[in-house]
């Protein structure tokens, strides 16, 4: 099993326990709120996800209304790990989650970000619990997975993969 970072894990892990999360899937909306973040929705262009937004002492987390459930999810996901890893930023524009390997401190906290969303969204030791449950993990015990994490297929392919419970080849 590939580890995440270990500070995204303690993070993650503070932030499920204390919202008194068990199971999936995690309420990512609840814990922004909970974190005193609001969160809005707005139509925007195809390329933007979502915005971090901290002004003075409101913090605002955007998401693109017009994109699909599970990629929203993502978003609020990604935007929580901007708050909570990188104090700094004031406004920050996710226009995709593509990571631009010019600018190395944007690439890194890009990076950071993918993998502390991935880590919340579908907390290891939940997908290894879930996942231990199931007899070979198919295509179809992986498409039950998705549906109850809330997550695309393909995320939890890559996550089952980055966990060693699949085979990187193995990923549809």
């Amino acid at each position: 099993m590939r580890q995440a970072h270990p500070r995204i894990q303690r993070e993650v892990l503070g932030l499920l326990k204390d919202n008194g999360i068990t199971r999936a899937p995690v309420p990512v909306e609840e814990i922004a709120r909970n974190s005193g973040i609001d969160v809005r929705y707005e139509a925007a262009e195809d390329e933007l996800s979502g915005a971090l937004i901290r002004k003075h002492e409101e913090i605002v987390i955007g998401v693109n209304s017009a994109h699909h459930p599970n990629r929203q999810r993502f978003t609020i996901a990604h935007e929580i790990a901007h708050f909570i890893l990188h104090k700094g930023i004031r406004l920050h524009v996710d226009e995709d989650f593509r990571i631009n390997l010019r600018d190395g401190q944007k690439n890194r906290e890009e990076m950071e970000a993918n993998v502390f969303a991935a880590e919340l969204l579908m907390p290891s030791a939940f997908v290894m619990r879930d996942a231990g449950r199931l007899q070979n993990l198919d295509e179809d015990d992986i498409r039950r997975l998705a549906r109850r994490y809330q997550v695309s297929q393909r995320a939890m392919e890559i996550r089952l993969a980055n966990l060693g419970l699949i085979d990187p080849s193995d990923e549809q």
